[in-house]
């Protein structure tokens, strides 16, 4: 573990989800915590996306922003919210020159597989048919989260090939969940890291999925054909059950012929990089932001 960490370890304690209502007031108050970002470079304003239900979004505009992404947060499918994920998206929209869609999907259990891709794709659609309203140009729209986020962006974008939808330029993943089998050597073996472990992976799951069968959109590494999916980005974390399983989506897509960036971070663990004193977080962080400008440069 990264010695700039290990003193955090225990601000990190077990949770189990058995309790989601629970999970989520702990979840918003340790978010709550972080310092307010500053979006003073930026125009910050709160939105209703027309769908079945309607979807809240936040859209962080920075000055002379020329791409957008639509931005989906951590918390398992089950905790989070825009006001969690506030600090996230200010800072990526700051460090990227894009424009961040932040999308407060419905979350699970009492909204299960597909609500939160159905809201996820509903706020894809709607910023590719108002990019000019948001002032971007409509081939450079990216989709992107952290954690169970990333899952959601990469069943997106799956989504977005499978039906002809909007084209996305670039899918920006942060340790992503992409695997609800949790036979991978990390899911299998890191039972005891901090946040998160093999137990609460199992919760997340079925109260995801219930008692469903998973389909590609809902956990994407069960996709037989990853060709044609946009470009991607992938981080992982050292010790993260999530980490072979992004991994193993990143060279299946280099496989399929997609361009993908990996970075693999040492001594981290999933949702390390909120402890912004430590210097690998800070450098984790500005990667995000850096990826996705070169991305919309490109």
């Amino acid at each position: 573990m990264d010695p700039e960490l290990e003193p955090f370890l225990p601000m990190f304690p077990k949770d189990d989800l058995a309790d989601p209502i629970a999970s989520r007031k702990v979840f918003a108050e340790r978010a709550a915590m972080r310092p307010a970002p500053d979006i003073s470079g930026m125009k910050v304003e709160d939105r209703t996306v027309p769908a079945d239900p309607d979807v809240p979004v936040r859209i962080y505009r920075p000055h002379l922003a020329h791409g957008a992404i639509v931005w989906l947060h951590g918390g398992g499918l089950v905790m989070g919210s825009l006001d969690t994920d506030h600090p996230w998206a200010a800072r990526l929209a700051d460090d990227s020159g894009a424009v961040v869609i932040s999308v407060d999907f419905r979350l699970a259990p009492e909204h299960r597989f597909p609500a939160a891709l159905d809201d996820a794709y509903a706020v894809l659609e709607w910023t590719a048919e108002h990019a000019a309203e948001l002032g971007v140009d409509p081939e450079r729209i990216a989709v992107g989260g952290h954690s169970a986020g990333g899952g959601l962006a990469a069943a997106v974008a799956l989504r977005a090939r499978e039906e002809q939808g909007p084209a996305i330029r670039f899918q920006l993943l942060n340790q992503p969940g992409l695997d609800d089998r949790l036979e991978t050597w990390s899911a299998r073996n890191f039972t005891d890291t901090p946040w998160l472990y093999r137990d609460k992976l199992a919760a997340i799951w079925r109260h995801y999925l219930g008692s469903a069968p998973a389909t590609p959109y809902a956990a994407p590494a069960r996709a037989d054909d990853l060709s044609g999916l946009p470009p991607a980005h992938i981080a992982t974390a050292e010790f993260d059950p999530l980490r072979d399983e992004g991994i193993g989506y990143a060279l299946r897509l280099l496989q399929a012929g997609v361009p993908v960036e990996l970075h693999q971070w040492p001594g981290t663990f999933h949702g390390s990089q909120a402890i912004p004193t430590a210097e690998v977080s800070q450098r984790q962080v500005a990667e995000l932001g850096a990826a996705l400008r070169r991305a919309m440069a490109g």
